[in-house]
């Protein structure tokens, strides 16, 4: 695996990514205190923070107002969040986004060697990125010390099949691999492992024409559901100086707000009424998520689907307003570790009865659950 994608180690895991992002927070900063964290990070990071009793020191993500979207960190609001706390152990960010939105992960991974300080990079939805050069830039490539992929979300392996690769000196392999170990599970799924495998020798053989047909494919579905009247697919809205620096365009993501309704009830009635699963939806928007597995049948399906949501829009129930505060409003001050508040004395409080209380578990975005 690392031959094939220009890592000097790959290790797999069966536990998901959910244990490689664990495993390298524990390697880079486990026991030694502070580390830099995208506030957008994936709930395995505060696992991550109860495990090894890691203080986390947030970068707030680039907050579009507008679109209530957060884009990743900016090299500029890494600089500063260095030069706040310059003892911190190493540096972790989310890049691509669910929404398929890149970091500019070149200059981050300067910033943080400037300081001989590692980089780890929760690339869940990067699996396919380092097998075709129209994608935005691997991380490895772009000078990560560690990256984390999700072979299940953008390439062909089973649910729980994860890699993460290592290389330069500043994270040592062998504390890298024995953090695993003690988080990985003593009875893998042989089937797990050698989906990871065939999926290497599939991208290595094919990839590149496998990934030209897909990108190829996701153009055309742009274009047609652009066409298509209620619907508008997004792509220059993510990208700027002020937004993400590159964006994966098999993340296909339609602003259904001129329909009236939310995303959340698009997706529902998607699911209800088509038997079609999206990848991710919020209060405006649904995202439909292509791969290699995708074809002409499929993607026909999805635009016949989509058509028949704007025929039926009106039977949904009308988008409410959503008013969030400014993202400075929404960051809270840390008051204790999480490992302390995870452990500490607790009670359950209405909501309303929280405020000045210490959060003692996470919350989390997760999709609606199925009716």
């Amino acid at each position: 695996m690392a031959d094939a994608v220009g890592a000097e180690q790959a290790f797999f895991s069966a536990c998901g990514s959910s244990l490689s992002v664990k495993a390298a927070m524990l390697a880079v900063a486990g026991g030694r205190g502070d580390l830099l964290l995208s506030r957008d990070a994936h709930k395995s990071v505060v696992a991550g923070l109860v495990f090894g009793g890691v203080q986390p020191r947030w970068i707030r993500p680039r907050y579009d107002e507008r679109l209530h979207v957060a884009h990743p960190p900016s090299p500029r609001q890494v600089e500063e969040a260095w030069q706040e706390h310059p003892d911190a152990a190493g540096a972790l960010i989310v890049s691509p986004t669910p929404y398929g939105t890149c970091a500019d992960i070149t200059a981050i991974a300067d910033i943080c060697h400037r300081r001989g300080k590692p980089l780890i990079v929760d690339e869940a939805w990067g699996a396919h990125l380092p097998f075709h050069q129209d994608l935005p830039t691997w991380a490895m490539d772009a000078g990560a010390d560690v990256c984390v992929v999700s072979v299940h979300k953008m390439g062909t392996g089973f649910e729980q099949g994860s890699v993460f690769h290592q290389q330069g000196n500043l994270i040592d392999p062998d504390q890298l691999s024995a953090c695993a170990d003690m988080l990985m599970t003593t009875s893998p799924n042989v089937m797990v492992y050698a989906a990871l495998d065939g999926w290497r020798r599939q991208m290595v053989e094919q990839g590149h024409a496998l990934l030209d047909a897909a990108l190829d494919l996701a153009g055309q579905v742009r274009d047609e559901i652009e066409a298509v009247g209620g619907l508008h697919v997004l792509r220059d809205e993510f990208l700027g100086s002020e937004a993400s620096h590159d964006l994966d365009p098999l993340h296909v993501v339609i602003d259904v707000s001129d329909l009236g309704v939310s995303g959340y009830d698009a997706a529902d009635w998607l699911r209800d009424h088509q038997r079609l699963d999206m990848g991710l939806s919020d209060h405006r928007r649904i995202e439909a998520t292509l791969s290699v597995a995708d074809d002409d049948q499929t993607t026909a399906r999805l635009l016949e689907a989509l058509r028949a949501l704007t025929e039926h829009a009106t039977d949904l129930p009308r988008a409410k307003l959503v008013a969030l505060p400014s993202a400075p409003e929404l960051e809270l001050e840390p008051t204790m570790l999480p490992r302390d508040a995870f452990f500490a004395s607790k009670e359950t409080v209405d909501a309303d009865k929280a405020v000045g209380c210490i959060c003692a578990e996470q919350i989390t975005r997760t999709r609606r659950a199925y009716r």
